[in-house]
């Protein structure tokens, strides 16, 4: 069955009416935008007659800086030995009273043996007839090698700490020093400084008895001070 189409129901014969409705609602909406224009602001005039207001400006202060302390002066001094050793050669004088002795008490007389000095192997002399050299100087050489080698700790010089550190030690056969002993110290600090300085020692030219090499032991008191 052929089917028929009622020439109203064809659009294309509306094609021009609708073109211009179309274009007739496009150029009212361009209208519409350009008409349109935003709610103006109202500016209110500025009161020039207000006081102003000044703000003080407060400086800003810093604490000042304390100037540096100026670097204070330390002296390690190595003095004399403490000991004082009496050779054979000081005379010792000793008063007798004779008054004790009864005139009627028979006097026996003995005589003693004289026994030949013996030189110990391991015990160290504190003076023999030839003493211990350094560097071809005596002891006092060495308390000047010492005074240019040792350095004053920076944990004592911090706390302020100081004083006198007495050591001992023996020159042996061989001319090493051993035997490093802290016999007084104010500070671990010190003393430590002191023992590592000893024990760098170049070695020494040994000591002599009776044409024997022996070992001789040394007293070695340091000063640490503080000059202000």
């Amino acid at each position: 069955m052929e089917i028929k189409k009622s020439p109203k129901a064809d659009l294309n014969n509306k094609r021009g009416l609708l073109l211009e409705i179309g274009l007739v609602v496009s150029l009212l909406l361009v209208i519409g935008a350009f008409s349109y224009t935003p709610e103006e602001k109202r500016i209110e005039k500025v009161d020039l007659q207000a006081p102003i207001v000044e703000e003080q400006i407060v400086e800003i202060t810093r604490q000042d800086q304390k100037p540096p302390e100026a670097p204070r002066k330390v002296e390690v001094k190595v003095i004399a030995d403490l000991l004082q050793v009496v050779t054979n050669d000081t005379k010792i004088t000793t008063e007798v009273d004779f008054t004790e002795f009864d005139e009627d008490v028979d006097v026996v007389q003995t005589v003693g043996v004289v026994e030949e000095e013996v030189v110990e192997e391991d015990q160290p002399f504190l003076i023999a007839e030839t003493m211990p050299s350094f560097q071809g100087g005596d002891l006092n050489t060495f308390r000047a090698w010492v005074q240019q080698n040792v350095k004053f700790p920076q944990i004592a010089l911090e706390n302020g700490i100081q004083g006198r550190v007495v050591l001992s030690f023996v020159i042996e056969k061989d001319g090493r020093l051993t035997n490093i002993q802290v016999l007084q110290t104010p500070d671990r600090s010190l003393s430590e400084e002191a023992v590592r300085v000893l024990s760098k020692s170049p070695k020494w030219t040994p000591g002599k008895q009776r044409n024997q090499v022996v070992r001789v032991k040394y007293t070695l008191p340091v000063d640490f001070r503080v000059q202000n």
